[in-house]
Formats: C-alpha cells, sequence, structure tokens
C-alpha cells in the first residue's frame, strides 16, 4: 500500500487480529454533481454542508424518510481488543465502493510522488461522526479518506460490555446474523458521508471479540465444605464458590482440578443452559471421621486459552460426623469389698464408658439394668452423669452380703454396653477406731487451703483417736505423696499434729490428697482423707522467652511497621500470672509496645543515615499484688537502603594549575561522600564532558589531565564530574569543575614592527631633537609580568649612534641631538625586547635602520649596506624604566633670592620674546618649504602597517 510523504507509515497487523464485512446490499453511487473548488478540502466542504444538511432533513423530516432510509448503509467489522492506537479498522470510502474512492487513491498516490496528477474534476468526499458517543473514544475517523483507526484510549472488552456501559454507542450482540455470536460486543457508529449530492447515513457496527487476558479467579482464597463421613461413593457436592473468568466462550474457566485427592475425591463439572461452569465434588472412596476429620487441597482453575491461565484457592474439606459409634467400656467386671461399718456415701466403684464420636453423639449416660434388684438400687446410689457408686444407706444386718450391679452406659440410638460390678460386704463384728479431725488451717468440705508462702511446719489440723472398745491400741500414720508430716502431740495420748515440711509450691502442685489411717491390733482402720489445696500467690515474675530480642527492618519502612511480638509468660494463675508490656524510659517516642499484645512497632519511618541501631529494655509486668516485673533487652538494627546519592564537598571546584603541567600530573582532589553504606555507598566517579584530556581516579578522587595544558591555546576547562553509588538502583549526582591555567613565562616576545631587519627609515637632517622618529612594537603571548615589555638599545652603530634614543615602555625611538652634515650615513640600532618574567626573563632582538640624509637617491646602495652583517658592539645593560614622581619637592627660602631670581626672570623674558619674534618672521616662509619636503621623504618601513592603530595597553614598569 503506498502512503504519502508525509504521513506516518501504518502498523499492519495479522488478518486474525481484524477482519471486516459489509452487510446489507450496497447502493449504486448517485451520479456525480458539480465539482468542488480547486482550494477547498473535503474535511472543510462537510463541515461548510452539514448545517445545511441538518436543517434540510429537519425541513423535509416525514416526506424524506423513505428517501433517507435508501441511503442508510450498514458496515460490520471485527476486530480484537486490546489492539494498539492507530490500527486500522477499515475504510469505508472503499468498502461503500464509493464514486471518488477510486480518485483519493490515485490523489494520495500524487502525492507520495508516485504518478502523475490527473484533473478529475471529482468533488471530494467528507466523513464525519455523527455524534462524539462512548463509541468515539475508541475510533479515530480520517474525515478525507474514510479510514477507521483506533485511538489511543485502548478496546477493554471486558470493560466496555457491562450491564452498565449497555446503551446507544455500545451495546452486547444479540443479531442473528451469522457474523455475530452472543459473545460478541458492538461499538456502534453514525457516520455521515458529504457532501449533500453524495449523501447516506452509514450504520458502523465493530464486534469487539475476547482475547484471553484474564485468569480465573476465586471469589475467596479459602473455600469451605463439609461432607458427612456416611456418604455413599458418587456422592456429588456442588461448590458454592466457583471461579470467575472475564472473558468469554473457549477464553473462559474450561477445567477444574484438586492438585491432591487423597484416593477418595475427585471433580466433575456441570454446564448449564447460560454456559456457566459449575464444579462438583465427587466422594470415589469411604470416609471416617474418627480416622480422619478433615482434608486440605487446592483447586484449580483453568481457562481454554493458548496458552491458558490459571486460578487457585485452598479448598477445605472437613468430615462431618454421624452417630456410628457406641459407648464401649474398657472392662467387663468390677469387684468391690465393702466394709459393714462404711459410712454413708463412701464412693464404693465408678464406672466409665468411651464414645468416639463427638458432640452429641458422644454423650453417654448410665443407668441400671432391670435386673438390678431394687434392694440393691436403694442400697447403691448410681451417678447417671458420672458413673459413680456411693453407699446411700448404713448397711445392717439383715443388708444381704453380695450384690451384683449391671450398670448400662447409654449412647443416642446405640445398643447399651454393659458392666457388671460385683459388691462384698464385709460383716464387722466390733467397732473400728474413730478419727476426729479438728482443722487449725482453713478448711471447707473436706478441703484444706493453704498459701504457697506459708512457712515451713504451718500446722493443718489435729487428730484425735478414739477406740470406741477402748481395749485395743490403736495405730495411726499418715499415707500418701507431699510436704506432709502426722507426729503426736505431746504430752496428750492419742493426739497427732499434721502439719507442713517443706515450703509448698503451686507451680509445681496445687492439689494434694492425703490419709489419716487409724489401725488397730485387730486388723481394723479407718481411712480419713485429707485434701490440701495450695493457693497461689504472686511468687514468679514474668519470664521472657529471650532476653536479648535482636531485630533487623530496612530504613525508609511504612508507618506503624510490625516488628516483633514480645512474649512472656508466668507460672502464677489468675490475675497474678497476667502480664502487661512497657517500654522502658530510654526507648525513643516514636516505637510503640502494646500493652496486651506485646506487639512492638514503630510509628514512623526510619532512617539509617540519622541512626544505625537502638538499645532499649522493655518491661514485662504481672497483676500482683505487689506486682513483679522482668526486663529484656530489644535491639534494632536498621539496614540500609540506597536512599542518598552522592553528595560532592562543593558543587563547584576551582583549581589553578600552571600551564605545560605534565600529562597524567595531579590536578586536584573532588571529596564526596554518600551517606549509605556498604555496595550502596560505594562511589565510582567518571568525566561526563571532556574525557579526552581528563581522567578521574576512582578510589581516590584525585583528577588528572592525560596531556600537557598550554594557556595560550585554552585558559580554561569546564567539566562536570559525576558520581554514581552502586546501589540497584544506582543513584548519582554531578560536581561543576573549573581548571584555571596560570601562566609561565614560556613565550619570548614577539616584534611586530619593524617587521625585518632588512627594512630602513630615511631620516631628514633637519628632524628637530626629540622628535619621534620610529618605534618598536612588540607582543608578548603571556599574561601579567610575563607580558610586561621593556625596550633597551643594547648595539649602536653609524656615525654618531648615541645620536638616538628608545623609550623603555613605549618603544618610541626618538633623535637625541640635532644632526650635522658629519652625521648623515646608515645608523643601524640593535634593540631587545624583553619581558618581565619569572624566574627568568625572555627577550627578543630586532634590527632598526635609519639612513640619515636628505633623501634617498640610491636605494640599491643602501640595500647592500643593509645586507653587510654589521659590525655592533653588545651593551649588556638592562632598559632602565624612571618612575616619575607625583610631587615635586619645594625648597624654602628666604623672600630676598626669590625677589632677585623673579626679576632676573622677568627681564630674560621679555628679551626672549622679542627674539623670538624676530625669529618667527624670519621663518615663516621656510616653514611651508620644509613641511612639504618631510611630507615627500618620509617612507614608513611597513607602508600597510598602521602603527597607531595597533593596540597598545600602558603598563607601569618599575626597574627589575
Amino acid at each position: 500500500m503506498r502512503r504519502r510523504g508525509n504521513e506516518t507509515p501504518r502498523r499492519r497487523w495479522p488478518p486474525a487480529l481484524a477482519s471486516r464485512r459489509l452487510l446489507g446490499k450496497r447502493l449504486p453511487a448517485p451520479a456525480m454533481g458539480q465539482p468542488a473548488s480547486p482550494g477547498s478540502s473535503s474535511t472543510t466542504a462537510g463541515q461548510r454542508n452539514l448545517p445545511n444538511l441538518l436543517i434540510f432533513l429537519l425541513f423535509l423530516g416525514p416526506f424524506n424518510c423513505f428517501a433517507s432510509y435508501s441511503r442508510a448503509t450498514e458496515l460490520f467489522y471485527s476486530i480484537n481488543e486490546g489492539l494498539p492506537a492507530g490500527f486500522l479498522i477499515g475504510n469505508l470510502a472503499q468498502d461503500l465502493q464509493l464514486p471518488g474512492a477510486a480518485e483519493k487513491e490515485r490523489e494520495r498516490a500524487v502525492e507520495g510522488g508516485w504518478q502523475q496528477p490527473e484533473q478529475s474534476g471529482k468533488i471530494p468526499l467528507s466523513f464525519n461522526l455523527a455524534s462524539q458517543g462512548l463509541g468515539g473514544q475508541y475510533v479515530n475517523l480520517n474525515n478525507r479518506t474514510g479510514e477507521l483507526y483506533t485511538s489511543a484510549q485502548e478496546i477493554d472488552r471486558e470493560t466496555l460490555c457491562t450491564e452498565d456501559n449497555v446503551g446507544s454507542s455500545l451495546v452486547a450482540s444479540s443479531s442473528s446474523s451469522p457474523l455475530l455470536s452472543s459473545e460478541s460486543c458492538l461499538l456502534l457508529l453514525d457516520v455521515l458521508v458529504l457532501p449533500q449530492e453524495y449523501f447516506r447515513l452509514v450504520k458502523v457496527k465493530i464486534a469487539i471479540h475476547d482475547i484471553n487476558d484474564n485468569a480465573p479467579c476465586f471469589p475467596m482464597p479459602q473455600i469451605h465444605l463439609f461432607v458427612p463421613e456416611n456418604s455413599p461413593i458418587n456422592t456429588r457436592l456442588a461448590i458454592e464458590h466457583p471461579a470467575i473468568d472475564p472473558d468469554m466462550g473457549t477464553n473462559g474457566v474450561q477445567i477444574y482440578q484438586l492438585q491432591d485427592d487423597y484416593g477418595v475425591f475427585t471433580l466433575d463439572v456441570e454446564e448449564n443452559e447460560s454456559g456457566e461452569r459449575t464444579p462438583y465434588l465427587i466422594v470415589m472412596g469411604a470416609l471416617d471421621r474418627e480416622a480422619r476429620d478433615e482434608y486440605v487441597t487446592l483447586i484449580t482453575a483453568e481457562d481454554g486459552g493458548v496458552p491458558p491461565l490459571v486460578g487457585t484457592a485452598t479448598l477445605t474439606i472437613g468430615i462431618s460426623d454421624i452417630n456410628d459409634n457406641c459407648p464401649q467400656f474398657n472392662e467387663t467386671q468390677i469387684n468391690v469389698t465393702v466394709f459393714g461399718n462404711s459410712s454413708i456415701g463412701l464412693p464404693i466403684a465408678s464406672v466409665h464408658a468411651v464414645d468416639v464420636d463427638e458432640g452429641i453423639n458422644a454423650e453417654i449416660s448410665y443407668s441400671y439394668s432391670q435386673k438390678v434388684a431394687q434392694s440393691s438400687r436403694t442400697l447403691f446410689h448410681l451417678d447417671e452423669s458420672t458413673g459413680v457408686i456411693k453407699l446411700s444407706k448404713r448397711i445392717n444386718g439383715d443388708t444381704p452380703r453380695l450384690h451384683r450391679l449391671s450398670v448400662l452406659a447409654n449412647g443416642p440410638g446405640c445398643i447399651p454396653a454393659v458392666i457388671a460390678v460385683s459388691v462384698s460386704i464385709i460383716k464387722v463384728m466390733m467397732r473400728p477406731p474413730e478419727v476426729i479431725p479438728r482443722f487449725i488451717a482453713n478448711e471447707a468440705e473436706g478441703v484444706v487451703y493453704l498459701r504457697e508462702l506459708e512457712p515451713v511446719n504451718t500446722p493443718i489440723a489435729f487428730f484425735t483417736i478414739k477406740d470406741p472398745d477402748e481395749k485395743y491400741k490403736v495405730d495411726c500414720y499418715l499415707d500418701g505423696d507431699g510436704p506432709f508430716r502426722l507426729s503426736p502431740y505431746k504430752p496428750y495420748h492419742n493426739e497427732y499434729l499434721l502439719e507442713t515440711t517443706k515450703p509448698l509450691d503451686y507451680e509445681t502442685q496445687q492439689l494434694y490428697e492425703i490419709s489419716v489411717i487409724a489401725w488397730n491390733i485387730e486388723g481394723f482402720h479407718v481411712n480419713k482423707i485429707v485434701k490440701v489445696q495450695v493457693l497461689d500467690d504472686n511468687d514468679n515474675s514474668p519470664v521472657f522467652s529471650q532476653s536479648l530480642i535482636e531485630l533487623t527492618i530496612e530504613e525508609n519502612n511504612t508507618p506503624h511497621a510490625f516488628l516483633t511480638k514480645l512474649y512472656a509468660t508466668d507460672a502464677d494463675s489468675g490475675e497474678r500470672g497476667q502480664v502487661s508490656y512497657f517500654l522502658g524510659p530510654e526507648a525513643p517516642s516514636y516505637f510503640s509496645l502494646d500493652k496486651v499484645t506485646g506487639v512492638l512497632t514503630v510509628s514512623t519511618q526510619l532512617d539509617r543515615e540519622e541512626r544505625e541501631k537502638y538499645r532499649y529494655t522493655v518491661k514485662a509486668v504481672d497483676s500482683g499484688m505487689p506486682p513483679r516485673e522482668s526486663i529484656a533487652t530489644v535491639t534494632i538494627l536498621v539496614l540500609d537502603k540506597n536512599d542518598n546519592s552522592p553528595r560532592f564537598i562543593n558543587k563547584d571546584f576551582s583549581f589553578f594549575v600552571p600551564e605545560n603541567f605534565p600529562g597524567f600530573g595531579e590536578i586536584g582532589v573532588l571529596s564526596v561522600t554518600d551517606a549509605d553504606i556498604g555496595q550502596n555507598g560505594w562511589v565510582a566517579l567518571s568525566v561526563v564532558n571532556g574525557s579526552d584530556i581528563f581522567v578521574i581516579d576512582t578510589g581516590k578522587g584525585v583528577l588528572r589531565a592525560k596531556v600537557s595544558l598550554d594557556r595560550e591555546q585554552q585558559s580554561s576547562y569546564t567539566i562536570w564530574v559525576e558520581a554514581a553509588d552502586g546501589g540497584d538502583p544506582a543513584l548519582s549526582s554531578t560536581a561543576k569543575i573549573t581548571i584555571l591555567l596560570l601562566d609561565i613565562n614560556d613565550n619570548p616576545p614577539l616584534v611586530l614592527f619593524p617587521q625585518s631587519n632588512m627594512s630602513y627609515l630615511l631620516v631628514l637632517p633637519s628632524t628637530l631633537p626629540g622628535s619621534p622618529i620610529t618605534e618598536v612594537y612588540a607582543v608578548d603571548n603571556d599574561t601579567g609580568m610575563n607580558a610586561v615589555i621593556a625596550y633597551s638599545i643594547i648595539g649602536r652603530r653609524g656615525p654618531r649612534p648615541d645620536s638616538f634614543k628608545i623609550d623603555p615602555k613605549t618603544g618610541n625611538i626618538t633623535l637625541e641631538e640635532s644632526l650635522m652634515q658629519n652625521d648623515y650615513g646608515l645608523y643601524r640600532l640593535l634593540v631587545k625586547v624583553s619581558d618581565h618574567g619569572y624566574p627568568e626573563p625572555l627577550h627578543s632582538t630586532v634590527m632598526v635602520n635609519l639612513f640619515v640624509n636628505d633623501t634617498v637617491s640610491n636605494e640599491s646602495y643602501i640595500e647592500s649596506l643593509l645586507r653587510k652583517e654589521p659590525d655592533i658592539n653588545i651593551e649588556e645593560k638592562e632598559p632602565q624604566i624612571s618612575i616619575e614622581p607625583t610631587h615635586k619637592r619645594v625648597e624654602v627660602s628666604s623672600c630676598m633670592p626669590t625677589l632677585v631670581a623673579l626679576s632676573i626672570i622677568s627681564l630674560g623674558s621679555i628679551t626672549l620674546v622679542t627674539g623670538m619674534g624676530i625669529y618667527i618672521c624670519l621663518r615663516k616662509g621656510r616653514k611651508y618649504h620644509t613641511d612639504d619636503e618631510h611630507l615627500e621623504v618620509q617612507i614608513p618601513l611597513n607602508a600597510r602597517i598602521d602603527l597607531h592603530m595597533l593596540e597598545k595597553k600602558p603598563v607601569e614598569i618599575s626597574n627589575i
């Protein structure tokens, strides 16, 4: 496809990304109207005719309805969602086969330079969107060519084709057209084709096809499902939270899988009429809650895209209990012996059954079998909840000596389990000893309460032993474990004292059960059970799991960041064991510790460069009275992040270096720091510009020049140096470096005038003393004192060589004395031009040739004299530059000499004035002749150089 020269190349996509269809019958092209003016464009014509056309249609309204419909055309295009901007959807002019389409192609070819223009005379067409609705946001229409492109706003089918967006500009398709499906999403556009004689309204439908750009997603990450343990094989249970995939068709959810089916589960998928797929869990094996009550696996949803996308969730399968187990006794019979003199309420046996079910399915009640005689039921009471059998009636002589008790364990819906309890009663012919307790410590219902902090030998109770028959000796002793002692209480008989032998510890053991046994010689004994309950005291401090808690956190953390959860235990019970947490006084205020949970947080961002390590104490305090506490130490190391750029000590560095500095010599040191540490604080230096001349040592920050620097070529350099750290990503900063070259005296003065030792100047003999003859002009490329020039004559040759002198400052050569006839001839002055450089001044020499004569009659003769080597003695003396004082010293004298001097001066002045008047009158005519003569014979050394136009800088020179 050809394009115009100034048009951006369009991006072509594979045919699978977009397709175009023309729906409905194409209309024949209307007759051509009058051609448009050559200077008008299609867009301008369309915009001009559009208001007129709308008014015309509004006026004709009902009368022109059929005609308007006959010019309506429908175009259908289909594209994929997510296409980039500038993708060509279709060409309305070509697809409508409008009469101007071929001409437009030729016009574009002409503009591109591919073929010669033709005078078609066709009116240009204009394409305009009838309204800028929702559809206009996603397409761009070329008003001139009718080409339809995607805009910069990306088309997302899942966003566009929601129920909220269905409207006039965007609809979900329900068309019966074979090109559309229930999954299509249509973008509707109305396009007006102008001018009026070619007008038609084009209905453009763009179907947005789905691509697999969304992965399946479960609505919740944890899915819980309960299955009864008696579920038969092939039981199907719907998973009520299936995965959701906004994509359509095969791009939607297709497959569900279990990561681990444990050999007893599988998945099946059912699809309803609307196409939604619901996963079902199928039981493939027997379940037993008592063997395993829960299965945890991952459920995966996979779509049908290429490549497929997946989503996962955790599936927890709980096994519900059913009453499939009944109570069971661990033994079948219990044999018990009871003495005939036993007290009422004495527990004689306890039965216990087990049901492995849970909840109400495991509730057990106990009862006697119907076979148990009523007399036995009355004598022995069975607690239906606990299964404890107690003596409920005193035994007398008529009581049977053997009782068989059948006890049933009843469960819901179960056949009762049976255990036989055989009770044998031993007849007592004599009365046993009697044990009478008298408690000293607090006692309630046979339980003695002692605090654990009670001292050793704390008395508990007195026991008095009585023998009803008073003829047998009775022994009394203590049976049971614990720090207790039963000893006779002297001097009394049959009195015994029960007391402690060691301190009690609630945290070691809370309850003791001991027996005081009285035994006579006939073998009869009485057992008195005493229960000792140890009461807790606040005798234990909280204990941290770690005494030193070492933590790390990266700097620039989020506010209120979690650091750790402190944990301390207290062996005491109740409120005494409740622990509260507090920060030590040295902890910074931006650390907070939850009093109840022990969660340690930091409320602000930490900066390692400000403080790298924190160390403070935390305190755990219990709720006892008085409270007890313990202390742990928390250390927090703040880890470094690359949050600091390298920083130069100065933003601008200036270095002064003498010129001709040797290559790779040290110019200066750049100091740079980075507040970070490790790799983040490692700094590399590099020259940004001027790297062909300068180089920098990264390790030491030394700036060096690769070559020797010459101030006369370049007096200063400005470079930029970048410092980059080793972080990821790296941070950097730059500094400006100014290198100023200091001048050294490496250039001798350069004589610009006279330009040659062979040039000469004619000096007339009539030249007055003090008149300037010529000058020597020189420059020095150095600066400062190295460029201050002094002039001196170091060699002379001529008839009277001392007749000329040179100004050491300006180089002006003047005549000292009047020239006589004997002074005619060639004078050669060797002038030394010297600077004031340090440590050694440099100089140049030039020969100044002066020819004293009235005229130049034979130039060849003078040139032959110049070519001869002059025999000049060199005068080795430096030029003396005098400094005139600014003030003259006035000598104080008396009045008389002053008056005499004034008188003499007055007379002399009158005489001088008179003489000068006479002289002027006599020399008046001759003066004009002399001036003309000077103009004719004075020849400069170089007529092309104007010495007064050369730049001269007056410089004050001192004698050096």
